[in-house]
């Protein structure tokens, strides 16, 4: 490792060349960390804006869900968490639960097909049941039979499963809503590429409980930009101290 204390200024100059080179290489990691800092900065407010345009639909009145016509547009950075309602008759036999970790502890979510007026379904999570009322008939007087309006965030699909564990389908263990995957296990077509997340509308009986969409963004761009920008400075000062030791050993041998 080179030594650049301050002893270093009574021993002989390094060579221009060679002087060249270390600080050369100082300010290009310089410049690198002042790079990932600014990327860093920049990233910082593309989060901001994120939370803010998902607060205002969160916040914002309840639109009709999206149509067939506005499938094909339908993105996380669009439409993710907007607020939106939907009415038709549930499809109760084709009930689906997806294992969950939540609030109220480990359980399922229960989503069931929202059969509309149209013909076209939306899926619906309506909500988290514990295991022990994982079976439908543990809970007949949820199953609600007659036409309903449905009222809650519009949630992206969420294919294949967990990073850890994969949906399997034909044993029905599912760990991820994947609208898709739930809609050919079922049979159904004209499915929405999205669910719809239920709001905490008491269902008679009490379950399922909805109401319990997380909405979190991990948001740490600011502690890493100052983090880059740190060393960036750091890394400047090393290469300003190199000069000025290299200048002293110069002084000292003429």
């Amino acid at each position: 490792m080179t030594d650049i204390s301050p002893n270093t200024s009574r021993g002989k100059p390094r060579s221009t060349l060679a002087l060249i080179i270390w600080v050369s290489l100082l300010l290009l990691l310089t410049a690198l960390l002042i790079g990932l800092g600014t990327w860093q900065v920049k990233r910082l407010h593309w989060k901001l804006d994120l939370i803010a345009r998902v607060d205002a639909r969160v916040h914002a009145p309840a639109v009709q869900a999206p149509g067939p016509a506005q499938w094909a547009g339908i993105n996380a950075e669009n439409s993710e968490y907007r607020h939106v309602q939907a009415s038709g008759t549930f499809l109760n036999d084709k009930e689906t639960q997806v294992y969950a970790s939540t609030t109220l502890g480990p359980g399922y979510w229960v989503l069931t097909p929202l059969k509309l007026a149209d013909g076209t379904i939306v899926i619906i999570n309506r909500g988290f049941v514990p295991t022990e009322k994982r079976n439908p008939g543990t809970r007949s007087d949820g199953r609600i039979g007659s036409e309903t309006t449905i009222t809650g965030l519009l949630r992206i699909n969420e294919p294949k499963g967990t990073l850890l564990r994969s949906n399997v389908p034909a044993e029905e263990r599912w760990y991820s809503r994947d609208v898709a995957a739930i809609a050919e296990a079922r049979g159904l077509e004209n499915v929405a590429p999205y669910f719809i997340d239920a709001d905490d509308t008491k269902n008679p009986g009490g379950l399922p409980v909805g109401g319990l969409t997380q909405i979190t963004f991990h948001n740490s761009h600011l502690v890493y930009a100052i983090t880059w920008f740190a060393l960036a400075v750091m890394t400047f000062g090393m290469a300003a101290y190199l000069i000025y030791v290299e200048r002293r050993r110069a002084r000292a041998a003429g």
